[in-house]
Formats: C-alpha cells, sequence, structure tokens
C-alpha cells in the first residue's frame, strides 16, 4: 500500500541515487517507480550493473543511467544539476576488503561523501538522505570508522547551510539479507560447487532487514523531513548459525544440495561479535517513532530526556527462531530467483 506522505513527498521530484545499481539503491529506485516521480538519476562505478538496471527497467522512461564515482565531484555535479532529493547509498561495505584497503574505504566513504554534500548544497537540493550502518556504533573496523565519519559529516552539514534549503538526514540499520554478495548468495554458490559453508563463531549475532524492508523504511525516513536526525528503525536479531543453517537447509530442499552444517573458522580481522544499535549517549537523547529511533544531531542542544534501558546489542536482544529465520530465507529466495538460477 502506498503512504500518503511518501506520495507527496516523491510525486514530481528529480531524484539522484548514489550507488543505484547495488542491492539497497536498486531496491530504492524500484520503489520510487511507484510514487511517481519526474526522474530517477542513478550513478554508479559500475558499468556493467548499470546495463543490467536499465534492462530490467528499460519500460520506465523517467530513469536515466549514470557511470561516475561520488570521489569524481565534476562528474557529481552533472549528475546533481537540477536534483530535488539524493539517495546516498554508494560505499566499500566489506569489512576484510575495508581492513584490507584502508585508505580506499576512506576515499569513497567520507570524501566520497562530502562530495555529495558540496554538491547538494551548492546545487540547492532539498534533501539528502545518507544510508548508514550499525557497524559505526563503537566502531573497532575500518568500515565502521569511516561509516561513523560520514554520519558525522552528514549531521554536521545542516548546521552550515546558511539560507541554502537542503536537508539532511542519516539512516542506520543492520545487516541487510539476500543482497548482492550477502551470505545467502554466498552459501548458494559454495553448496553448488560442494563446498561446505563456514561461520566464524557460533556465538555471533545481528540485526537483520530485507532489502525491502530497509528501502521502505528509507523512504519513510527521508518523507518526515527532520532534520539532521540519525533514523534508526526497531530491527529483530538473529543468530548468526540460524541464519546459515536456514539458508543450507532451504537451498538443499529446493535444489537438492547435500544437507551440512557449517564448519566454525573463527572470527575475522575487524569483525565483531555483537552489533549495537547506537551507544548509551545516543539512546539517552533520542526520541522514540513508530517502528524507530530517531536520534538528534550531537552538535544539538538537546538534553538528556531518557533513562530507561532497552536491549542496544544482538547479543542481548529477542532473537527469532530457526522457523522464522528459514521463512525469511524463503522469501528472499523467491523475490530474488534470478540471482539462484543455476542452483539445479
Amino acid at each position: 500500500m502506498k503512504s500518503k506522505n511518501i506520495l507527496s513527498h516523491i510525486k514530481g521530484k528529480s531524484i539522484l541515487i548514489t550507488g543505484g545499481t547495488g542491492s539497497i539503491g536498486s531496491a530504492i529506485v524500484k520503489i520510487l517507480l511507484n510514487y511517481s516521480p519526474k526522474v530517477i538519476r542513478v550513478l554508479d562505478i559500475s558499468e556493467n550493473q548499470l546495463f543490467f538496471l536499465e534492462q530490467q527497467l528499460k519500460n520506465h522512461k523517467n530513469v536515466r543511467f549514470f557511470v561516475g564515482s561520488i570521489t569524481e565531484k565534476e562528474r557529481l555535479q552533472r549528475a546533481v544539476k537540477g536534483v530535488d532529493i539524493i539517495f546516498h547509498t554508494a560505499a566499500l561495505k566489506h569489512v576484510p576488503l575495508c581492513e584490507e584497503n584502508p585508505f580506499e574505504a576512506a576515499k569513497t566513504n567520507v570524501t566520497g561523501t562530502q562530495n555529495v554534500i558540496d554538491v547538494a548544497l551548492e546545487n540547492n537540493v532539498s534533501q539528502m538522505v545518507h544510508i548508514s550502518t550499525d557497524k559505526v556504533v563503537n566502531a573497532i573496523n575500518t568500515l565502521g570508522a569511516s561509516k561513523l565519519l560520514s554520519e558525522r559529516l552528514v549531521i554536521a552539514a545542516h548546521n552550515y547551510v546558511g539560507n541554502q534549503k537542503t536537508s539532511f538526514c542519516v539512516v542506520r540499520f543492520g545487516n541487510v539479507i539476500g543482497t548482492k554478495g550477502s551470505l545467502v548468495h554466498l552459501i548458494s554458490e559454495q553448496l553448488q560447487h560442494g563446498e561446505r559453508p563456514f561461520i566464524t563463531d557460533k556465538q555471533m549475532t545481528r540485526f537483520l532487514l530485507t532489502e525491502k524492508q530497509a528501502a521502505d523504511f528509507i523512504l519513510h525516513a527521508s518523507a518526515m523531513k527532520l532534520d539532521g536526525m540519525i533514523f534508526v528503525p526497531k530491527m529483530p536479531a538473529v543468530r548468526v548459525i540460524d541464519l546459515i543453517q536456514a539458508t543450507i537447509d532451504e537451498l538443499s530442499s529446493r535444489y537438492s544440495f547435500k544437507r551440512v552444517t557449517p564448519q566454525e573458522t573463527g572470527i575475522r580481522t575487524g569483525e565483531k561479535m555483537y552489533e549495537e544499535l547506537m551507544t548509551e549517549f545516543e539512546f539517552q537523547r533520542c526520541k522514540e517513532l513508530d517502528g524507530m529511533y530517531a536520534i538528534p544531531s550531537n552538535l544539538s542542544t538537546s538534553k538528556v530526556i531518557r533513562k530507561e534501558k532497552i536491549n542496544l546489542s544482538s547479543e542481548f536482544a529477542n532473537k527469532l527462531s530457526y522457523d522464522k529465520v528459514r521463512k525469511i530465507v524463503s522469501d528472499v529466495i523467491d523475490d530474488n530467483k534470478k540471482l539462484f538460477h543455476h542452483s539445479k
């Protein structure tokens, strides 16, 4: 069902999505098409992925495709001309690769984000929505640190808008199931090649959303027009071992793969055992809204207004049962059949 708030926010607008061929970016593109935007511009560094998305959306005449990187400000300037809203999803996001390539992670996640902020201000864009990750909370790895700094850049930007109209906000969420290169797709590839899937540690837990839930939440937060806020959805937690085993069992039952148990390999460099929604300081200052938390800018004068406790960590949050996790995995496979067409 369409949201009236989102419809009034999006209808007739020109929209740019950075990293628009990624799982979250492309999910946003497809949902936006339901709300009658004037034009959607998809910016991405991957020519191949732009081509594939263009083929999927060839019947939609209001989608444009731009090859380019957010690290190249001149290219961004051309993409942003005449744009009303920017959804900034472009990022390096894989923990091990960011650990091995920290400068590239900083260049994309930090400098690239500042470039997007700059061109948004220079072109008087109405709103910039920045997509972040729960790995920024008490960050221990390059991904978390670089995305934390990008959050701070975006939230600080609304303090020097001056006479310009640009509004800035951040959407922060946990792991998104079913994205390209994520666990479900990786396990499918491993089983296809007769490999035994692995888990780094059986005690590991994560907060979880589907692609559609993440994209819906991003649009909902955007339509609220609360400047300088970090929006965090109330997400269920899962045991990663349940997610992996449910994926193995579901794929095995569908495609006659050998049903196996995952092997434990030990935690990887930069990897956390648990994730957190926000820091204690953020929670004390946040507002609780329908299905989400809204955290004011760390530069704001908002006083401590909350004292009650919640489970900020996936370690202590209530976990989805194995059966519920398997249902989610089944739905993800149904929704992404093209990713699994090779499985026989």
